[in-house]
């Protein structure tokens, strides 16, 4: 049986995005249906209307999400109906290659759910990033639902799959940043702060926020920046030096996916130090450094994909740090929102006035 409910759909390249109804399936095997609680608007979706994914519209928005399981398929063992889960756009198979050899988080074939969510009419919808949660209910495969604390705030909860992982991640586990260390981050929004709190949480001594807006900053400093940068005015790379003695920091973590950024986060770092690429490029960016440069400096250029996560291992983890007082999920929340105001939401977003607007069910 099919079940209708209203959903964020962006049905066209650049068009704003329209509540409409649409049908979603009962589970089959290995799937989950869930009731949506909470759902980010994350800069992704916007990437989504904007085209700059693909062109598999219509696309069902909504990926950084938190709910309740309704039902599951046959086969299911690991959620039953009832759990509190946050949903993961990375689902690994634990049989392919990469899986095999104990990375799992670069796994070939993550799973999502077979069956398509529709419009009425019957036109299958593209979920963003296997999810599509700006819906009252949706359809993932099972192991994109992972069981977390039900105490949990649906709202904060519901970042951790996707923009707080993606930025923890990259420093914990990308980066690999540890007691002592010093870091700075380029891009102080969503995932530049999770990466400065990350940084926190792993005893970094120096944590150096660099943005082009005093907003930001001082958000950054609420996360445990010991130190922020405006860009605009101050050469980046020139006083991140002056403040490591000269030598730079040990991590360097790019949150913007920009060119100019990511050549600031490479000659910011000290020699045999770690570049972490973790904000998303728009297909057309390129960068050209020096290869003499990139050889004479030693160290590690690093890419980090939803933060080098395992998202079974990882949230229930980020959620008891929640609990206990250790992450300050909540404040990733700067307001709430209605699902028919996600349009709204985006402008808000372009404009540098929100970490997170959560559409709450």
């Amino acid at each position: 049986m099919a079940h209708q409910v209203n959903g964020v759909v962006s049905e066209s390249k650049g068009a704003p995005v329209q509540l409409v109804p649409i049908l979603v399936p009962d589970p089959g095997p290995g799937e989950a249906l869930i009731q949506v609680k909470a759902c980010g608007v994350c800069h992704t979706d916007l990437h989504y209307r904007e085209g700059a994914i693909n062109d598999d519209f219509p696309f069902l928005l909504g990926h950084e999400a938190s709910g309740t399981v309704d039902s599951v398929g046959e086969g299911v063992t690991n959620i039953a109906p009832g759990d509190f889960v946050i949903i993961a756009w990375r689902a690994p198979c634990g049989a392919c290659r990469s899986c095999m050899r104990g990375a799992p988080w670069y796994c070939f074939s993550s799973r999502n759910a077979c069956q398509p969510m529709t419009l009425v009419d019957g036109t299958p919808l593209s979920p963003a990033l296997g999810i599509g949660a700006f819906a009252e209910l949706t359809l993932v495969n099972a192991g994109q639902a992972v069981k977390v604390d039900p105490e949990a705030s649906p709202a904060a909860a519901g970042l951790v799959g996707c923009g707080i992982m993606a930025g923890l991640g990259a420093a914990m586990n990308t980066g690999g940043v540890s007691r002592g260390d010093s870091v700075a981050v380029f891009g102080c929004g969503g995932v530049g702060n999770a990466a400065i709190a990350g940084a926190k949480l792993s005893g970094a001594h120096t944590i150096i926020g660099v943005d082009l807006d005093d907003r930001k900053l001082a958000w950054a400093k609420e996360f445990g920046a010991t130190h922020t940068i405006n860009a605009s005015s101050i050469d980046p790379v020139e006083e991140i030096r002056n403040l490591t003695g000269g030598n730079g920091v040990d991590v360097s973590i790019e949150a913007v996916g920009n060119p100019i950024t990511y050549k600031q986060a490479f000659y910011a770092r000290d020699h045999a130090g770690t570049v972490v690429l973790v904000g998303v490029p728009s297909p057309d960016m390129k960068i050209e450094l020096p290869l003499i440069d990139v050889f004479g400096r030693g160290g590690s250029l690093k890419s980090s994909w939803y933060g080098d996560c395992l998202p079974s291992r990882d949230f229930p983890m980020l959620i008891d740090l929640y609990m206990q007082g250790r992450l300050d999920l909540d404040r990733f929340v700067t307001e709430t929102i209605k699902v028919d105001e996600v349009e709204k939401a985006f402008h808000k977003m372009e404009q540098g006035e929100v970490l997170r607007s959560v559409v709450i069910f």
